[in-house]
């Protein structure tokens, strides 16, 4: 069978499971024309509305699950197809057609005359076996979403957004020749159009928002307080577990004379003076860059756990004005941010810094006589790196101390008028 007609098979077969209309089969079971009742969308949004909670859940499942299950067996399919005979197999557009078309159905399905939902958990389905690391962001900023605004439609909005940006930096210089980023990049697109209308009641304030009572109202405080946790124990533990046992123990290993046999001491480093210890400067100078490529992971988690927190928490002083213990815990956690986010770049900074700093050093350590040039040009580079790293540790110890204060705030979370 011709590669092309295999993929127009898997795409068509993907299109027609997609298109099953799980809402409306299951609203129409119960006697519900569901076109008829609430937003008349066959979504399960809608259905949870109209026909309660445990039903709408089944429909979620279910359109997520005509998403996934497509690009699964797509996947699946892949080595039966013969990847290597066809460049638009290997290059993955066989799976990202397969979930295009799942998406679609459900967009519009030929079973009803093309009027169909969302896509939001058809879409899930997809992304999730396309670029799980994406669609777990994408899911996370849900959550936060749905807690800080409770506002299922604007939950929906940002995760698509979400998903886009993480895809972009996950793809890197490929990102718009990559499939899967020109997929999330279009559903995006397709999840806003069908948002339209909901777009235009959250602007003008009619958007039905869920009600801030019992689960939903303890929902966001347990988001809050483990968004806290993890931001709180990340940086205590890079900047005092991670980075001074580190340091300390590369020293160490650096200054003593029985070294270990992995770690040899080359002869470049044996230089010992005034300006200089080669041996320690080697210890360091591995500490220096087993810690760098931690940075980004540092800093996308702080980020991320500084805008769970901050989201959830925002309300708060404004439902509970006459407790000021929020607004200030607001001003403590907006500071915390704008530091990590300054912090980012800071560090790129340092980053750069370091090549200069490494090569000045390697210079005088492997002069042979006294060269005053390359100890000058060495002790420039290392005073420049050691300013900008000051500046670094300075802003990072600063950000330990809000996000302690933020921390500390936990134990005065909200309480509802009248409880005890």
């Amino acid at each position: 069978m011709p590669v092309l007609a295999w993929m127009l098979a898997v795409w068509i077969l993907a299109y027609l499971v997609g298109a099953i209309p799980f809402g409306f089969l299951l609203a129409k079971m119960r006697g519900v024309d569901i076109f008829k009742e609430g937003s008349g969308n066959i979504g399960a949004t809608n259905v949870a509305r109209v026909l309660g909670k445990k039903l709408g859940v089944l429909v979620f499942l279910l359109d997520f699950a005509k998403g996934a299950g497509p690009v699964a067996l797509a996947l699946t399919l892949r080595p039966v197809i013969t990847a290597d005979s066809s460049d638009a197999v290997s290059k993955g557009w066989l799976e990202v057609g397969a979930g295009l078309a799942a998406f679609l159905g459900h967009l519009f399905p030929v079973y009803l005359g093309f009027r169909g939902g969302k896509g939001v958990a058809t879409g899930a389905g997809v992304v999730l076996v396309l670029t799980p690391l994406a669609t777990l962001a994408a899911l996370s900023a849900w959550i936060v979403a749905l807690a800080a605004w409770r506002y299922v439609s604007l939950a929906s909005l940002t995760a698509a957004l979400t998903l886009c940006g993480v895809q972009l930096g996950l793809a890197g210089e490929v990102a718009f020749v990559n499939p899967r980023t020109l997929f999330c990049f279009l559903a995006c697109a397709l999840v806003f159009a069908r948002h339209r209308a909901n777009i235009r009641r959250l602007l003008y304030g009619q958007e039905t928002q869920i009600k801030n009572e019992g689960a939903m109202e303890q929902f966001a405080k347990t988001l809050h307080v483990l968004a806290m946790g993890l931001w709180f124990g990340s940086n205590v533990f890079f900047t005092f577990v991670v980075g001074l046992s580190l340091f300390g123990a590369s020293e160490r290993i650096g200054e003593r004379d029985g070294r270990p046999d992995w770690f040899p001491l080359p002869e470049g480093f044996r230089k010992m003076d005034a300006h200089i210890d080669g041996p320690r400067e080697q210890g360091v100078r591995v500490a220096g860059h087993a810690v760098e490529p931690m940075f980004p992971v540092y800093f996308t988690l702080q980020g991320l756990c500084g805008l769970a927190a901050l989201a959830t928490a925002l309300g708060w002083a404004r439902a509970y004005r006459a407790e000021k213990v929020h607004h200030w815990r607001n001003v403590i956690l907006m500071l915390a941010l704008v530091t990590v986010l300054a912090g980012w770049p800071l560090e790129r900074r340092v980053s750069e810094l370091r090549g200069p700093r490494d090569a000045m050093t390697d210079a005088y350590l492997q002069s042979t006589t006294a060269n005053a040039a390359a100890l000058e040009a060495m002790k420039a580079a290392r005073a420049d790196f050691g300013r900008w790293h000051f500046y670094s540790l300075m802003l990072n110890f600063t950000t330990t101390l809000f996000v302690t204060a933020g921390m500390a705030l936990t134990a005065q979370l909200p309480r509802r008028q009248g409880s005890a």
